[in-house]
């Protein structure tokens, strides 16, 4: 056993029986317990934050099955990598075994390099298991998406790292059981705390403080993780899921939700900038001509956040945020707009009324540009048209 590896590399589990959580993935009668026990394993693609299991479960994959299970990844691999791997699969065909490549972080490699992979996955000579900690809508092409099966793992519970932690202080032979490590029931629970649903980081800040002392408190176990890690990606699919829930509260009047969402991703690093541009655009969309000062409060905002950044602008955007929150909602601006566009698209650009142009020339008003035209502040135009003849009198709110 190679004694240098990380605790959560030794203890990885070797077979569905030693899997903690994702019942739902894995449990009785479910389509992935039963293609892996059957060595029936179909192109696929795992997904999930960091250590919810991914790797872990194509390791088990390439222990419960005949297959010859090779491994990249998509950091420190390319084409040239790929090609041996297929040389190779082929071999294996004409043998009649079987071929799967893990590739770790999938959502790494280019178009281009995803697109080698295709026709090898499309004519079996390999199967493919891929992982990705982002949204495979977005970063994996569709065409070898549409040839895998795709298996959605969530961050790991509380009882799960729990459980998790347990098994490694027990484990004689691969975990900490010969190092009688003492500690109490309550700094368990505050290392699965402080880990965010992710094992790796669980069974590292175990690790840590093992080696640092045999008693471990929760003293040790604060120093170890000095702040706890928020998992915010400010390119990644968390990016775009905590705006869409701040923006959602507010729609829904829900101040205390928006603050939180709000700090989330502030304290994850968030740009400020970014979250008042979102607010500014709320404020048109979502509050509009309701309350037109909403506007005016944030673009204030987004001007402040500008001028003084972190961590000065949190209480701006919490002002605005409270704000938006309480402020009673019209959409008849965002929906009006929407409803002009379609005229436009529909219909082209329809011809300019003549009273409707400019004539800033001698020969436009010859040809009549502008003629006609009722100026509204001294004469009556109650019976004016303003739109094109083929859509005369339109209502768009």
């Amino acid at each position: 056993m190679n004694n240098t590896k990380p605790l959560a590399d030794k203890i990885r589990p070797n077979n569905l029986d030693e899997f903690v959580g994702h019942e739902e993935l894995i449990g009785k009668n479910s389509f992935l317990k039963n293609a892996i026990e059957s060595e029936n394993i179909p192109s696929m693609i795992f997904w999930g934050p960091p250590g919810s299991g991914k790797t872990t479960l194509a390791n088990i994959i390439a222990n419960q099955t005949k297959a010859d299970f090779n491994q990249l990844s998509a950091v420190t691999s390319g084409i040239k990598d790929l090609k041996k791997v297929i040389e190779h699969a082929k071999q294996n065909m004409r043998l009649r075994i079987p071929t799967i490549l893990f590739l770790d972080e999938i959502h790494r490699w280019n178009k281009a390099q995803q697109d080698a992979l295709l026709p090898h996955v499309e004519n079996g000579t390999i199967t493919l298991i891929g992982a990705t900690t982002e949204n495979p809508s977005f970063e994996i092409n569709s065409a070898l998406i549409s040839r895998s099966r795709v298996f959605v793992l969530h961050h790991l519970n509380t009882n799960n790292i729990i459980s998790i932690l347990k098994n490694a202080l027990k484990d004689k032979v691969k975990g900490l059981g010969n190092k009688n490590i003492k500690l109490e029931e309550d700094v368990i629970s505050l290392i699965a705390y402080f880990s965010n649903g992710d094992a790796r980081t669980a069974l590292n800040t175990l690790e840590i403080c093992a080696n640092q002392n045999k008693e471990i408190t929760k003293e040790l176990v604060k120093q170890a993780v000095q702040k706890q890690h928020l998992i915010y990606d400010k390119n990644g699919d968390e990016h775009y899921n905590i705006i869409s829930a701040l923006h959602k509260s507010l729609r829904g009047g829900n101040a205390h939700a928006g603050l939180y969402w709000l700090a989330r991703m502030l304290e994850g690093g968030e740009d400020p900038i970014y979250i008042a541009r979102r607010l500014l655009r709320f404020a048109a969309e979502d509050v509009g001509v309701i309350d037109n000062f909403a506007t005016i409060l944030a673009n204030s905002v987004f001007d402040a956040c500008k001028k003084i950044g972190m961590p000065e602008c949190n209480a701006h955007l919490s002002q605005l945020v409270i704000y938006l929150a309480n402020a009673k909602k019209s959409v008849t601006a965002y929906m009006g707009y929407k409803k002009a566009k379609i005229d436009v698209e529909k219909y082209g650009n329809l011809e300019i009324p003549i009273h409707l142009r400019n004539a800033p020339t001698k020969l436009m008003k010859d040809l009549n540009y502008g003629k006609d035209y009722k100026y509204t502040p001294m004469e009556d135009s109650s019976n004016q048209e303003y739109f094109p003849e083929k859509l005369k009198e339109r209502k768009y709110f």
